[in-house]
């Protein structure tokens, strides 16, 4: 019996789906091995500085602040120490992990292969979001033991850690792409993610700062983040919810975009 080629069309798609699932699984499963083989190395120094932050900013400090939004400073401050691991921890895996496939060259084989670059920029951006969410539930959960916050939006908390994770890995790609030496990838969080993260509103209100500051701040992509993450767990923001939401998404949307049109002309990567 002759099969044509309409009757092989569900077939051949079904294969190509199948092969690009386990390029995919196979990239997320190494990433998520990787940085849980070293947890001392990734996880563990989180939770050590978000312990350190809670006892001096919040206990020490935080007492003679006083209330910030009518919230204790200690609870206030949490959002903020909060997304802050997960900013640099989904930064920092792929930024790592992608240079390392550089330096090694075995990204090559991953270039030759038949999986579109979607599913190659997919796989490293699961690990690092793995990554993120990771550390951010650790920090909530030391958190817990120093604060009496409860969530209040459940769906809004997890929903900004989760694209939160995911604009954050894409410009660790991006940084990784660009980056020569193993010194190039730290760069971009010394000199760029740590100003903008301490600047975003991590422990103290916007409200606060006199103008001009407090309208360069709304330049600021990762005071959204904070202010749109702090409402999920206490219920307040100095931002709009949604005009948050449509800023994280378009960033997301640029440099996923961005990310694609680099390995599709195989800048820093084909030379």
């Amino acid at each position: 019996m002759n099969i044509n080629a309409a009757d092989k069309g569900p077939l051949i798609d079904a294969n190509r789906w199948r092969r690009y699932q386990i390029t995919f699984t196979t990239l997320f499963s190494k990433e998520v091995t990787r940085f849980s083989r070293i947890w001392i190395q990734t996880i563990l120094p989180s939770a050590i500085t978000t312990t350190l932050y809670f006892v001096i900013f919040g206990r020490l400090i935080g007492d003679r602040i006083g209330p910030m939004e009518g919230l204790a400073y200690i609870d206030f401050i949490v959002p903020g120490l909060v997304l802050m691991a997960v900013i640099t921890n989904a930064y920092s895996n792929v930024v790592s992990s992608f240079y390392s496939s550089k330096f090694s060259r075995y990204i090559e084989e991953l270039l030759v292969s038949p999986a579109p670059n979607w599913v190659i920029l997919a796989g490293y951006v699961a690990g690092g979001v793995a990554r993120g969410l990771l550390v951010g539930i650790v920090v909530l959960i030391v958190a817990a033991f120093f604060t009496s916050f409860s969530i209040h939006n459940i769906g809004v908390t997890f929903l900004i850690l989760l694209l939160t994770a995911i604009l954050f890995s894409l410009g660790g790609f991006i940084n990784a792409i660009y980056a020569n030496s193993f010194d190039d990838i730290s760069i971009v969080p010394t000199f760029v993610l740590a100003p903008l993260t301490y600047l975003g509103g991590v422990f103290y209100s916007i409200e606060l700062l006199p103008q001009p500051w407090q309208t360069l701040s709304l330049a600021n992509p990762i005071l959204y983040m904070i202010n749109a993450f702090r409402y999920g767990l206490l219920g307040v923001s100095d931002i709009p919810l949604g005009f948050a939401f449509l800023i994280i998404a378009i960033f997301i949307a640029a440099l996923g975009y961005y990310s694609l049109s680099l390995l599709r002309r195989g800048i820093g990567i084909k030379q």
